[in-house]
């Protein structure tokens, strides 16, 4: 296993734009890696959340729609690494545009795998996959064994680019790698997740620019992580001396109800004179959680993370306070 810095080594990075992205670019760029990112858009475009290194990664223009594009990038860019994290993530859209959802998640991982295949054989991939996958599990805390039953046409199409990827590293001999990713957050996820949702809430009720905020299910269980560490899982999986895949997840579920008393009591407020349960937003529930076992994470990567439930969103919220402060 090698760690420490990677001077000299080039990163692909698909969904620079987001989230994990800008948290995976900037763990990279600290470790001296060339930083490639892949943009749908001009590369004048806004970035995102990962505008401020604008200056410090070269980007390539590329659309998941596009297979013929996503497979002539290995070749183009000539990477060590592969981290393909871009895809459609607000699963409720996949129930309104189902076909384009495959396209964009299994058919461009297919085409990148293909690229990776022909023309970059030895770089290695890590294939976001997620915890939606398993769906109906059977039991929880979910493994990396467990049985999938996806329940939506995002869940599905995640199935199928994990599976093609253990398929084609068990027949082609790539070194491609899935993180089993659970839910994982930060200040930089986008407002309409639930717990940015809730953490921003918070902060414009305790600044007198909202009054209540409208949520579904209260019970609902998650398990939520910091994008921060999940994605320096994704990293340590690409470091091993083998491929093999892995269940990024804290390992503890908490409902929404949780999450939001954790938010509000950051600043003061009690949650529940403010939250209203909007029936149109309450779905059907899982039949187990969705919490994940990341025992073989912890154990083969030595993967920990670093900041616990309360603490992340304890970092919410002071973040939506310092942005409404400012009129953000």
């Amino acid at each position: 296993m090698t760690t420490g810095t990677q001077r000299g080594r080039t990163a692909l990075l698909t969904g620079i734009t987001g989230q994990d992205g800008s948290f995976l670019a900037e763990l990279l760029l600290e470790r001296g890696y060339e930083v490639v990112g892949v943009i749908r858009e001009s590369p004048d475009a806004p970035l995102g959340a990962a505008e401020h290194l604008r200056t410090q990664v070269e980007l390539v223009v590329a659309d998941l729609l596009d297979p013929e594009r996503i497979s002539r990038l290995p070749a183009e860019v000539g990477p060590d690494e592969i981290y393909h994290l871009a895809a459609p993530s607000f699963v409720p859209e996949s129930w309104e545009h189902p076909a384009r959802t495959m396209a964009a998640i299994a058919v461009a991982t297919a085409a990148l795998l293909e690229g990776v295949r022909r023309d970059r054989p030895d770089a290695r991939v890590f294939l976001a996959a997620s915890a939606a996958m398993f769906g109906d599990a059977p039991e929880t805390p979910q493994h990396e064994q467990t049985s999938c039953r996806p329940r939506n046409p995002y869940a599905v199409a995640k199935l199928a680019a994990h599976q093609l990827a253990v398929r084609m590293r068990e027949r082609e001999d790539l070194f491609a790698c899935s993180g089993i990713l659970y839910n994982h957050e930060s200040e930089r996820r986008p407002v309409s997740f639930l717990p940015r949702k809730i953490t921003h809430a918070a902060a414009a009720i305790k600044l007198g620019r909202a009054h209540e905020v409208a949520l579904g299910a209260l019970d609902s269980v998650r398990d939520w992580s910091f994008a921060g560490d999940i994605v320096r899982g994704a990293w340590l999986t690409l470091q091993q001396d083998l491929p093999d895949d892995y269940i990024l997840a804290s390992g503890v579920g908490h409902t929404v109800a949780e999450l939001a008393d954790v938010a509000f009591a950051c600043v003061g407020l009690d949650a529940g004179e403010y939250i209203r349960v909007d029936p149109a937003l309450v779905r059907l529930a899982e039949t187990m959680p969705l919490v994940g076992d990341p025992t073989r994470a912890r154990e083969r990567l030595g993967w920990e993370p670093t900041l616990g439930f309360e603490a992340l969103i304890e970092r919410m919220v002071e973040a939506d306070l310092r942005a409404l402060s400012k009129g953000d």
